[in-house]
């Protein structure tokens, strides 16, 4: 019996030791970007000049949210805002794409940078768990309709959709209407190649070892690698663990105006698996569009 406990001791020491020597073992880098640290885009937000309001949330972190102001409102879209919840690796900058058009348009649009992204606080790249990125959301929901907008329409593109479907599930009677782009429950054959045993042997003793540090590399093949350092793209372990967004759905009983979109050209989404997506979303005030010469990330002006 002793000798048994002696091989069992022995086995998961030696499963610790080479789960500690994958997590720190030092891995070329695919992309060679190099992103801002917590503590510089801490000096970027003190920095920046532009039109923002700064959330403190319960767990007292700080949350940036980029603000488009229209040069005159009229009438009927002064209680209205829209809120844009950017995809993976990027933060609100790059909406400038949907925020200015949208202000011209006579709304305030909002775009929130997420925990560990752009010039939000927290460890980059990571959240502490499901709970609290939701509860981000609903936070930052409930400080713009505090600033005096009775209705609030979320703006989700990619990781975006999948903030968005969270938010409507926290705070449903606090959303009037969803735009959902450029995602689905299943990205298109392909683009993404399997990790080999290594890399899925590094990715989970670095889940076992130390969750909250950015081990995981995002790429793919025939991406183009953006030089701005406030894009984000190496992720925590417990960041890319915390939602499974196979099982996302809206609530069932809420029926508010849905726009479901896809570029006809995204690369990493295929129409027809959006068009399932858009099938389940529950109630009759849905539409679907295709969005003409549009992208996964470059969504044109009409659109």
């Amino acid at each position: 019996m002793k000798k048994t406990l002696k091989s069992l001791l022995f086995l998961v020491l030696a499963l610790l030791v080479i789960a500690f020597l994958l997590a720190y073992y030092p891995v070329d880098s695919k992309t060679n970007h190099v992103s801002v640290s917590e503590e510089r885009a801490t000096e970027l937000r003190n920095e920046y000049a532009g039109t923002h309001h700064l959330i403190t949330t319960t767990d007292g972190q700080t949350l940036f949210l980029r603000r488009w102001n229209p040069d005159s409102i009229p009438v009927g879209k002064e209680q209205v805002a829209l809120l844009i919840l950017h995809g993976i690796t990027a933060y609100s900058g790059p909406y400038d794409m949907a925020g200015k058009p949208f202000s011209e348009s006579g709304y305030t649009a909002f775009g929130l940078d997420y925990r560990g992204h752009g010039l939000s606080g927290g460890n980059r790249g990571d959240s502490p768990g499901k709970d609290r990125w939701i509860e981000d959301l609903g936070e930052t929901i409930r400080f713009i309709k505090g600033l005096g907008f009775s209705d609030v329409v979320l703006v989700g593109h990619s990781l975006g959709v999948a903030s968005a479907i969270c938010a409507a599930n926290l705070v449903p009677e606090e959303i009037s209407g969803l735009v959902l782009l450029s995602g689905a429950y299943e990205g298109k054959k392909g683009v993404g190649r399997e990790p080999s045993f290594m890399e899925k042997a590094r990715f989970f003793s670095g889940a076992l070892v130390r969750p909250s540090y950015q081990i995981y590399e995002y790429y793919r093949e025939g991406m183009t690698v953006t030089q701005d350092s406030l894009f984000n793209l190496h992720y925590t372990p417990r960041f890319l663990m915390m939602l499974d967004v196979k099982e996302l759905r809206l609530p069932a009983d809420m029926n508010i105006p849905v726009l479901v979109g896809i570029g006809d050209s995204d690369e990493l989404f295929d129409v027809e698996k959006v068009r399932e997506f858009y099938d389940l979303i529950p109630g009759d005030q849905k539409e679907f569009m295709v969005m003409p010469n549009t992208t996964h990330a470059v969504i044109h002006r009409e659109s």
